[in-house]
């Protein structure tokens, strides 16, 4: 196996190198390892007869070993790389769908692993890797390619026979570097060439007579004083520079060396002025630091001010709190007494069993009378219980949310520079930021401080980044999936500051934008479909054609959906794309579908498929019922007449709670390892709707129309996209 696999790989090489079809130079793309992406070191043969590194194998091993260790983890969820497929076209829509390596397929088997060259499943055997051969020969090559390359470092000489000795000087005049010997055979002494210039070794060669780069036989000769560079003849004869003033280059290069001459005069003349000034800086330096750090004891007397007043009122409300608490419970404790005397034997009651063992009448009357008032009363607080006081303390809860603003808005002196304001409907989330803000012309500043920072999930705030822009609009780039960010951004003009304005939320998508363009190939249809030319935009022409087949839409039998597809395929990750649907859309219907799935739709008879047959088509042909919990291999939600209908589900079948509004922009993510599907609001984040899918095969981003209507997909944010968005 290997022995073979060696010499054919060894054959191929020398024969391309004896044919002298490539060169060392030429096959790099050869000998580079397609795991670590770098020179191959100590090559292993696979089975697959491709080569990879020694120290490759181990970390593909130990990483396949670690992730069957840790079978429960997500974390190769988040980074896990989209790989991109060409669309299933009609031809090779079978050979996409045979089934591939999946790593959850796999048994925790550390000695099966994907091959990096050709993606296929390779077994090492019980021996692992001393089962596999040593590729010298792509060893060899390897190093002979890195002792060229060490060569190549150093200037060789230019007519030495093979093998190059090392150059020692190099002749501007013939423009070539020598050796020591070949320089004495080509530069004799007593010959002209003996009185060549001649550097160092070096392979920049400056012509010692400039050439027109418009016309490139002709010498520079002049020197255009309208465009200040250097012509020739037939420039100023028929060429740009006919109408324009020039001088011969004698004159302009005396009349330049003097005025350069003159200006460096004059620059050592006023050097003690330089000197001066730069005294003069240094001390606005110290007179700088000295008035921030006056600024800074200043701005720390007045939050010493406002931590007094707030310490004052906070002492102030936490005793009025004790003292109503006192008295409550000072309340509560006397009616606990009263009533701990109605027990038998204590207080009250056991005094008037006291009293009622007195035999003489008249002492008896005498106490009793009064007694019996008490006991009435206790008897009458029993029959209508009331606590003494109240717990709540309700009113007794500070407001802050009048300070809390203010403070928030704490600055500068503003000086009469206005507070910017982010433009909340040109400020949007996508793969990146986009945040846009107006200020009033009269007071437009220099340039303005974008600030911005995460929110965790228990609202803790983090430190704010700041970026300097000199605009109204900047992108922000690397920002975490599934978060929220706030937006605020304030003024400068000259040294001063002005407050910062409102801060804006938005919500990043739940995972990396997945790029894509319309397929204008698998199943396009042109006689209904109208893609343009950036193939980001589709629409559904419901036209002629449709007019002269109507005598065949008598029943909706006969009516179909017209598809197109994502030009890229889906295997594994998580995904997020989004798109707006033009409000005059009838009906469109989104979301994803697999490889088998589409076979089975772009195959059918244009006149045998119908919508009200279609599983999830949003029909109310019961189809919907039949499956609400089972996965299958594609997801399709219907849109139109400016509405987003919600399939049916076992929570979810009435019609009122199943239509929404049709947001403006809507979103798609496809978490495939989960085989998870969800639908979102763009505006807010929100997720409408979202259910299980198949992903047994490549998914791929589908769309339909019927009857006319318009799909937009959302263009990602890039510095193009800004351009764009300013020049409109």
């Amino acid at each position: 196996m290997s022995e073979s696999g060696e010499m054919s790989e060894f054959g191929y090489i020398m024969e391309l190198l004896a044919k002298g079809k490539v060169t060392i130079k030429n096959i790099e793309r050869e000998l580079i390892c397609p795991a670590c992406k770098e020179l191959f070191t100590h090559p292993l043969i696979l089975p697959c007869q491709h080569s990879i590194c020694h120290k490759c194998v181990k970390e593909l091993l130990l990483t396949l070993d670690d992730s069957f260790n840790d079978m429960g983890s997500d974390n190769s969820n988040q980074s896990s790389p989209r790989l991109r497929l060409p669309s299933p076209s009609m031809d090779k829509i079978d050979r996409i769908n045979r089934p591939g390596w999946k790593r959850n397929s796999l048994t925790p088997r550390t000695t099966i692993f994907p091959c990096p060259g050709c993606e296929h499943d390779v077994d090492l055997g019980e021996r692992g890797i001393n089962g596999l051969f040593r590729n010298f020969t792509l060893e060899t090559i390897v190093e002979r390619y890195r002792q060229a390359a060490r060569a190549a470092t150093a200037i060789m000489c230019d007519l030495c026979k093979p093998p190059p000795q090392e150059s020692t000087k190099s002749c501007m005049d013939c423009s070539a570097s020598y050796c020591n010997e070949c320089f004495k055979i080509y530069h004799p002494w007593g010959t002209v060439k003996a009185q060549h210039e001649y550097v160092g070794p070096t392979t920049n060669f400056r012509p010692k007579i400039l050439m027109c780069p418009e016309h490139e036989t002709e010498r520079i000769n002049m020197y255009c004083e309208l465009c200040r560079r250097p012509v020739c003849h037939l420039c100023k004869l028929g060429g740009n520079h006919s109408n324009h003033r020039v001088t011969t280059m004698s004159s302009a290069y005396k009349t330049l060396k003097e005025k350069l001459s003159k200006d460096i005069d004059y620059l050592i003349g006023k050097e003690s002025q330089v000197k001066s000034q730069i005294s003069e800086l240094n001390l606005l330096m110290k007179e700088t630091e000295c008035n921030g750090e006056r600024a800074k004891e200043e701005a720390i007397t007045h939050f010493e001010k406002l931590f007094e007043i707030l310490e004052e009122r906070k002492s102030s409300v936490l005793k009025a709190i004790d003292s109503s608490k006192k008295l409550r419970l000072d309340k509560f404790q006397t009616q606990m007494e009263e009533y701990q005397g109605l027990l038998e034997n204590n207080g009250l009651v056991g005094y008037a069993q006291e009293v009622l063992k007195e035999t003489d009448q008249s002492c008896f009357v005498q106490t009793a009378k009064q007694l019996h008032l008490r006991i009435q009363k206790a008897t009458e607080s029993l029959k209508s219980f009331r606590p003494a006081a109240q717990t709540s303390f309700e009113d007794y809860v500070v407001n802050t949310s009048k300070q809390t603003e203010i403070l928030g808005e704490l600055s500068f002196f503003s000086s009469g520079i206005d507070v910017p304001e982010i433009n909340e409907e040109q400020s949007k989330v996508y793969n990146n930021a986009l945040i846009n803000w107006h200020h009033p012309e009269k007071d437009k500043a220099d340039s303005y401080v974008l600030e911005y920072r995460k929110i965790n999930r228990d609202d803790e705030m983090l430190s704010w980044n700041e970026v300097e822009v000199c605009g109204t609009s900047k992108i922000i780039q690397d920002l975490e999936n599934s978060s929220a960010y706030a937006f605020r951004v304030r003024a400068y003009k000259g040294s001063i500051c002005s407050p910062c304005s409102r801060e804006l939320i938005l919500h990043t998508p739940p995972a990396p934008v997945f790029s894509f363009l319309f397929d204008e190939k698998c199943g396009y249809n042109n006689e209904h479909l109208l893609l343009n030319l950036k193939r980001d935009r589709v629409e559904s022409r419901a036209g002629y054609n449709l007019l002269l087949a109507a005598e065949r839409i008598q029943v909706g039998y006969y009516t179909s959906l017209d598809y197109i597809i994502g030009d890229t395929g889906i295997t594994k990750g998580k995904h997020f794309w989004a798109f707006r649907v033009e409000p005059y859309s009838y009906l469109v219907k989104v979301g994803v579908a697999s490889s088998d799935k589409l076979q089975e739709w772009l195959r059918s008879p244009r006149d045998a498929v119908s919508p009200r047959y279609e599983q999830d088509s949003g029909h109310d042909s019961g189809s919907e019922d039949a499956c609400f919990d089972s996965s299958q291999p594609f997801t399709l939600v219907t849109i139109g007449m400016k509405k987003f209908f919600i399939p049916k589900s076992p929570t979810s079948n009435d019609p009122e709670n199943r239509v929404l509004p049709m947001p403006t922009c809507i979103g798609i993510f496809l978490d495939y390892d989960k085989g998870k599907v969800s639908f979102y609001d763009m505006d807010h984040m929100k997720c409408l709707y979202e259910r299980q899918v198949d992903c047994s095969h490549t998914l791929y981003p589908a769309f339909a129309l019927m009857g006319s209507g318009g799909i937009q997909l959302e263009e990602p944010i890039t510095a193009k996209y800004l351009e764009y968005q300013e020049n409109m």
